[in-house]
């Protein structure tokens, strides 16, 4: 028993250390993908994270065509969709809005999501301690309240609303489906979704080496490394844990914001950053973990 216990929590390590890894590769991507969307756009950015997502994946997918079948392969279909959805909307706001701020407005998804079916009066006030922080960063208390695009604000909420989504069908896929099947899937029909409009838009006069370089590196950074690193993190932490770890993406993403596209933020807009982190860990990580269902512990137990 102990040494199955030592081995879970192992297991809980690494996907929790790995999480936090993730979370620096997302923001520093999302910072250079904040450089090259005013050149070439972000249906060309998406769609180069997704073609590098599929060249860095599809190699190990062999897939049999008895298992090529709805009922199965549903999960990873809607996951792809999902995919194209937040990442064009969350890039568009970051164009719109700047890195800081649209991710602090899209990690009201993943907050939302854990505080669904809550009851608590705590988690309430977490809520509305997020929400208050979300308000100053864009209402009339922030610091250039009259450059905040309202559209910008739409798309950063439609991001958020698809992270949710994100993580819920990652979670079904990563338990249902072995390997990276699942995500080889969702890649697949993410990029076949975007690669028209990438291909209407797409202006080759742009290119340069620079470029090219930037593009790439969104796509290992933002797509191939943390995507692929997903499903080998939740199976080895529940979606609390995941989301705890998350909470603390605003302000990684800020910090990038300022390193790479030398983004200010007042000491205001700050503290609201940090209160809407703080907010989101503490209603997390107050939540009681449900019982695991025997397909999780299942999975568990191969991971």
């Amino acid at each position: 028993m102990q040494a199955t216990d030592a081995a879970a929590r192992r297991r809980r390590y690494a996907g929790a250390g790995t999480q936090l890894g993730t979370e620096v590769s997302i923001n520093f991507g999302s910072s250079l993908a904040g450089l090259v969307i005013p050149v070439v756009g972000s249906f060309v950015v998406v769609a180069v994270r997704q073609l590098v997502m599929v060249a860095a994946v599809l190699p190990f997918y062999r897939p049999k065509r008895a298992e090529l079948t709805w009922q199965r392969l549903w999960p990873a279909l809607a996951l792809g969709l999902v995919l194209a959805v937040m990442n064009l909307v969350f890039y568009e706001s970051v164009h719109l809005l700047g890195l800081g701020i649209a991710a602090t407005i899209e990690f009201l998804g993943p907050l939302a999501l854990a505080l669904v079916t809550s009851r608590r009066v705590l988690d309430v006030l977490c809520a509305l301690a997020a929400g208050a922080g979300v308000v100053v960063l864009i209402g009339p208390g922030s610091s250039d309240a009259a450059a905040i695009d309202p559209w910008g604000v739409a798309l950063a909420l439609m991001a958020a609303v698809s992270w949710a989504m994100y993580i819920v069908l990652t979670r079904r896929v990563a338990v249902g489906l072995p390997g990276l099947e699942g995500l080889t899937v969702a890649s697949i029909v993410s990029l076949l979704l975007l690669l028209p409009f990438a291909v209407a838009t797409f202006d080759a006069a742009v290119l340069d080496w620079r470029v090219v370089g930037l593009l790439i590196g969104v796509g290992v950074l933002c797509s191939a490394l943390p995507y692929s690193l997903d499903t080998y993190i939740l199976r080895r932490i529940t979606p609390r844990l995941y989301a705890i770890i998350t909470s603390f993406s605003p302000v990684i993403a800020a910090l990038f914001g300022w390193l790479v596209l030398s983004e200010t933020f007042t000491p205001v807009e700050v503290v609201a950053i940090v209160v809407v982190c703080v907010a989101a860990a503490t209603a997390i990580a107050t939540q009681r973990e449900r019982p695991k269902s025997k397909l999780e512990q299942t999975a568990d137990g191969r991971a």
